[in-house]
């Protein structure tokens, strides 16, 4: 992909640990990791995190965080909102809804959470929304438009890391819509024994990449249903910096900044994981690139380094060590503040800064 030299003077500053599992509570006997975040229109804080049973059974919780004037959280357990509960969120040995991203849709007057249900067939992105923050109805999973362009289906891959913009633009095919982030995986060993990598037409680098697609925005505003479907799907970003050398994937819904749009996201280097097995000995490291404003498909700038990294204890050692996955970033009093998974175990926050540039 071409990316052109402009700067990305934003940086994170870690602030410490928000949550971690509740001792005694089987709901979270493997970790909280992993939230998404909003403000309610009471302009409270409150937090999703993805809450693990044993056997890696996954629900999503909601929390109301208070942060002090030292910058310290505080958390209060408001219960859970979401399990696994539908046929296509579980499997005969598996079940999950899990690593959910919140985005409040101003224009539809609404929040969409994007999930992972961990199903039958392995990890499947679905949508649920929300009127309140507090209760969340399904709209299913999400369907990916044939496009003969591609060659394949997009729906018989596995697919992480959705996340929906804040704001309509004018899409590629001059219709009004919602640009949504996603990252399919060509792989189908897991599936099936030696099937191995179907890439689409076009595409000759197999790693897990950023992509981009488009919900319509009339239809969703005719048929909220019509938020599920994504249409021309596109390359958005393959890995190129070293601290991305395995794969790349969204993390909070971008921001609008100066520049254009801030995508905050994860690199990964190190073990590769067979199928969905938990890749112990590779490292997860925050990055961020800027979007084209009115563009958004097209990369304008894109950090060499990452911008956080694992170092402390939290970070370093859990149920996967060398873990920084940032999933949230919510504005409260002018300050940007970033939620990220720490070593699948537990929740840290950071504070987004910008950096002061020449």
């Amino acid at each position: 992909m071409n990316t052109t030299s402009v700067a990305v003077p934003y940086s994170l500053k870690r602030l410490g640990t928000v949550m971690a599992p509740r001792p005694g509570d089987p709901l979270e006997t493997e970790g909280v990791l992993n939230p998404a975040a909003l403000v309610g229109e009471d302009g409270e804080l409150y937090l999703y995190p993805r809450m693990v049973a044993a056997g890696n059974v996954s629900r999503v919780g909601r929390c109301r965080v208070t942060i002090d004037e030292d910058g310290a959280a505080h958390v209060e357990r408001l219960g859970v909102v979401m399990e696994p509960r539908e046929g296509w969120e579980r499997g005969k040995n598996n079940a999950g809804v899990e690593d959910p991203r919140i985005t409040r849709l101003e224009e539809a007057g609404l929040w969409v959470m994007t999930y992972i249900a961990f199903g039958p067939l392995g990890p499947r992105p679905a949508l649920a929304i929300s009127y309140d923050g507090e209760s969340w109805d399904r709209l299913g999973p999400l369907q990916f438009q044939y496009q003969p362009e591609l060659s394949l289906d997009p729906n018989l891959f596995a697919n992480k890391d959705i996340v929906f913009f804040l704001e309509t633009v004018i899409a590629p095919d001059g219709r009004r819509a919602y640009p949504v982030l996603h990252r399919p995986m060509w792989d189908l060993d897991w599936l099936r024994e030696g099937e191995g990598q179907h890439l689409p037409a076009n595409v000759d680098d197999p790693r897990p990449s950023i992509w981009i697609g488009f919900v319509d925005a009339e239809a969703a505003k005719n048929d909220v249903a019509a938020l599920t479907r994504i249409y021309d799907s596109r390359v958005l970003a393959f890995p190129e910096m070293p601290y991305e050398a395995n794969k790349i994937g969204a993390g909070p819904a971008p921001i609008r900044v100066p520049e254009g749009w801030l995508l905050i996201h994860h690199g990964v280097t190190g073990v590769e994981a067979k199928g969905f097995e938990l890749a112990h000995g590779a490292c997860y490291a925050a990055g961020a690139m800027l979007l084209d404003d009115e563009e958004p498909w097209k990369v304008i700038g894109r950090t060499s380094e990452p911008i956080l990294v694992p170092e402390t204890e939290e970070e370093l050692s859990g149920t996967l060590g060398n873990v920084v996955f940032p999933t949230a970033i919510t504005n409260i009093d002018g300050r940007n503040y970033v939620f990220y998974g720490m070593a699948d175990s537990k929740i840290g926050m950071a504070l987004l800064e910008r950096d002061n540039i020449e």
